[in-house]
């Protein structure tokens, strides 16, 4: 980029009344010759010109049999066709990131990636062709990079974002501009980076073979993000709401979200039991099961006849074993929940939009306290979603 074409942009630039307390910032790429401006909160009233040609990421580095996080400073990524720069403003963790961090996750993942699927941010600069997304636009990303709609296929696992591609745990990342969702106005950064997976694995599990129904009941498990995401759609849907947890201080907070009835399986380890008691002896007629191991067979216990079981997650592990005579017998429909492309994501930000819910946020933690924000998730004791405001 020229020098004087950067000292034309400042000599142009004329802050108003509104914009007096913020420095002008200036996006240098290698590829592009034009300049795509923004404005940050400046501690002096002068105009300063800042310029951009590194970032800082976290990166997922293995060292022999050991898996660990390192922040390192590193180029600016350019967008190539149909891609665009966005600056990261908050993204959040979910189990997966504990998991891949800590135990082998069954798959191939990139090499050094940066981790984690959810984040939210402001688009700085575009690519060639882009059309549908522009500077300035505020942006979440779909956990599949390349699902825009319908079934799942096998080829969108090479788009899973913080896994095989990198993912939101950098100041800046380049993303194609069709795995973008546009944020209501309403919503903050911090609460739209908590949504991508947690909230899009509760809505694709609430509605797994058959829709969810209005005065349908559905029991959610812990206090986790996709537990709370799918308390909350249920009661947008008109569904009762039931739950286990394991204290009596996460009950309150699922009775404060809107639980009808919440066991503690610490102090009521046949919660199976009580659930059946709580819809007089019928069941319920969806589960979202997030342990996997330790709650499956309780979870198709807790089921009606022709109830729906939704795998999230296998916090607990693999197995459990359930009796495939449990399945027919009852005629037990269980399947596992894939997240959801782009268009489910749409809906359920305008849904949640309209019925003026917002996301349960644990914590927020500043970028350079990162690491503390995985112990946060390791120790189990969350209440909603962890975030890291990676903008400060």
């Amino acid at each position: 980029m020229a020098s004087r074409e950067v000292f034309f942009l400042c000599t142009a630039y004329r802050p108003t009344s509104l914009q007096k307390d913020f420095y002008l910032v200036v996006i240098v790429t290698k590829r592009h010759s034009s300049i795509q401006p923004y404005l940050e909160p400046a501690s002096t009233k002068s105009i300063l010109l800042k310029t951009i040609e590194e970032m800082k990421a976290v990166r997922l580095t293995t060292v022999g049999e050991e898996t660990r996080l390192e922040m390192r400073d590193e180029p600016l990524p350019n967008p190539g066709r149909h891609e665009v720069l966005v600056r990261v403003h908050a993204a959040s963790l979910n189990f997966r990131d504990h998991a891949v961090l800590n135990h082998p996750y069954g798959a191939a993942m990139k090499k050094d990636v940066i981790p984690l699927s959810d984040g939210a941010g402001e688009v700085i600069s575009t690519g060639d062709g882009v059309s549908r997304i522009k500077v300035g636009d505020r942006v979440v990303a779909n956990c599949f990079l390349h699902w825009i709609g319908g079934p799942f296929l096998p080829e969108y696992n090479a788009g899973s974002v913080g896994f095989s591609v990198d993912g939101m745990l950098a100041e800046y990342v380049v993303l194609p501009e069709t795995a973008l969702v546009h944020l209501p106005a309403s919503m903050s950064y911090i609460e739209a980076a908590s949504l991508p997976c947690a909230a899009g694995a509760a809505w694709s599990s609430l509605n797994l073979a058959t829709p969810l129904q209005p005065g349908q009941t559905v029991l959610v498990q812990g206090t986790g993000g996709v537990a709370l995401f799918a308390l909350q759609i249920a009661q947008m849907f008109g569904a009762r709401v039931l739950a286990i947890t394991s204290s009596d201080e996460k009950a309150a907070k699922l009775k404060e979200l809107g639980a009808e009835s919440v066991v503690n399986y610490n102090t009521c380890p046949d919660w199976d039991r009580e659930i059946l008691a709580l819809t007089d002896g019928q069941g319920v007629d969806k589960v979202i099961d997030i342990a996997g191991e330790k709650t499956i067979v309780k979870s198709a216990a807790s089921a009606r006849i022709r109830g729906e079981i939704a795998l999230v997650g296998s916090a607990s592990g693999f197995g459990g074993g359930l009796s495939p005579v449990d399945i027919l017998y009852r005629s037990l429909i269980i399947g596992s929940s894939t997240i959801g492309p782009r268009t489910n994501l749409e809906t359920l930000l305008k849904a949640m939009t309209m019925h003026g819910v917002r996301p349960v946020i644990d914590r927020v933690y500043p970028f350079a306290e990162y690491r503390e924000a995985y112990q946060r998730i390791q120790s189990g004791g969350h209440i909603g979603k962890v975030v890291i405001d990676v903008a400060h």
